[in-house]
């Protein structure tokens, strides 16, 4: 299960997960980035992000720190940057 935070217009925290996330894992989370919950299935924008198959070190070591806030079940946190180049190539 792939949960999203933050904000869609520049950058989301996407956090693959073993299981749904409870109200108080959901609130660690967000004290921890300040982002907010992404309610929405459908994010309108583009963003670059690191292969799929490629798990980065931040990832790993944010993992690590939400298991040592007590936060289980997460397998991955990728952040996402928001991009303005490609959405002027494809509207050009």
């Amino acid at each position: 299960m792939i949960h999203f935070f933050g904000n869609q217009n520049s950058k989301i925290f996407a956090v693959q997960a073993t299981k749904e996330l409870s109200t108080e894992t959901i609130s660690k989370l967000m004290a921890f980035w300040q982002p907010t919950k992404n309610r929405t299935s459908i994010i309108r924008c583009f963003f670059c992000w690191p292969r799929a198959a490629m798990i980065t070190p931040w990832s790993t070591n944010a993992v690590e720190i939400t298991q040592n806030m007590g936060v289980t079940g997460i397998i991955r946190i990728e952040e996402f940057q928001a991009s303005d180049r490609i959405s002027k190539i494809l509207t050009q």
